[in-house]
């Protein structure tokens, strides 16, 4: 049985803006739940890989939120992508040919909270990751590389400004933290 999520605390039904918002500028008061997904039918084919629990989740709730063009962003199943397909610039910055990517022993990748060092990072992964969402000015992609025994998939938060990336255990750690992060402000 998979583990329910309460994506309506983080994602309330209310007008106007979510209480996940950009840190930075104020949020666009367009910002708007996309109606859910009825069925997870074809979420595998459009990808090639099953998608992981929270995220399945929220695409019930909601498939998306505000579009893919909005400076916050969680992007709908149409406009979900690779990041190599997406932002195919960074990752070829990151990468460029004959650069040997930057990797981490696991006893400093998995490191997860607030003891985690955002510089430690595995760009070999940045071609894999699947881009899910962005604000303040970053990227909030899916790692299908690092899975846990449940199925989830690890999560980043990826911005120029980082010199790294802030990485989670799952989607729902990423949202929740960015939840906490803007509740406490």
């Amino acid at each position: 049985m998979s583990t329910p999520y309460a994506w309506s605390a983080v994602f309330p039904e209310r007008a106007g803006s979510p209480k996940v918002r950009r840190r930075r500028r104020p949020a666009p008061t367009r910002c708007a739940r996309r109606p859910p997904r009825r069925t997870s039918a074809g979420w595998r084919s459009g990808w090639g890989v099953g998608l992981p629990p929270s995220y399945r989740q929220f695409l019930l709730f909601a498939d998306g939120w505000s579009d893919a063009g909005d400076e916050y962003c969680l992007r709908s199943t149409q406009t979900v992508g690779w990041f190599r397909d997406l932002e195919p610039w960074f990752v070829d910055s990151c990468l460029p040919e004959g650069h040997t990517p930057r990797s981490v022993p696991d006893e400093l990748y998995f490191v997860y909270g607030d003891k985690q060092d955002c510089v430690h990072i595995r760009e070999e992964y940045l071609p894999d990751l699947l881009l899910v969402g962005h604000w303040d000015d970053g990227w909030a992609p899916l790692n299908p590389r690092v899975t846990t025994a449940g199925g989830e998939w690890e999560a980043w938060f990826h911005a120029p400004w980082l010199p790294g990336a802030n990485r989670y255990r799952s989607f729902w750690d990423l949202m929740e933290d960015e939840n906490r992060r803007l509740a406490s402000r």
